[in-house]
């Protein structure tokens, strides 16, 4: 990889802006079919309203702001990808449920999970993703990102942050829940 690609990448925030958002997308879908498999009902899962899960987003920009310089290394960012990643999941579980009292997600009858936060299947899959996310799903993004049009990039990372900001705030008011999203 050139050195000019590396240093676009790491300083074009509304690159980061559109990652976040398809990779917050992606794992709204990911989880939904994933309880539509599991439940056989489709769950829109997560704190906020709209289809997002901004968890993905944040562990995939952290991801590809940390790593992007060792894609040669596959499964050095493996191991990595699983222990930022699982390290994340941990925070974030335990941050929502000291502040409304609620678990979006609990693994306690998986193997190897603590407090129910984090378990290690989750983990080796969070790996994976992030494997697949520095290796090979980012450089690919970032080639059909980099051919639109400047001004539209920008104007669209504007709006979705917009959108986002007032479902964040909505959320924080009147957090999404109920069955099949939360627990208690």
């Amino acid at each position: 990889m050139n050195q000019k690609r590396e240093k676009a990448i790491r300083t074009d925030f509304i690159y980061y802006v559109w990652l976040f958002f398809l990779t917050a997308v992606f794992g709204w879908l990911w989880e939904g079919f994933l309880y539509l498999w599991k439940d056989e009902m489709y769950v829109n899962r997560g704190f906020l309203t709209g289809p997002w899960l901004p968890i993905y987003g944040m562990g995939a920009v952290m991801l590809e702001i940390l790593f992007h310089r060792w894609r040669d290394r596959p499964a050095m960012i493996f191991v990595l990808s699983m222990l930022l990643c699982t390290a994340l999941e941990y925070a974030t579980g335990w941050y929502l449920e000291w502040k409304w009292g609620i678990k979006w997600w609990d693994y306690s009858g998986a193997a190897f999970n603590l407090h129910g936060r984090i378990c290690l299947l989750s983990s080796l899959l969070f790996g994976v993703g992030g494997m697949l996310l520095v290796w090979v799903a980012s450089p690919l993004f970032y080639a059909v990102y980099r051919r639109i049009p400047g001004k539209l990039r920008v104007g669209l990372a504007v709006a979705l942050i917009g959108v986002f900001v007032a479902d964040a705030t909505y959320s924080a008011i009147i957090p999404h829940v109920g069955a099949g999203i939360t627990y208690r």
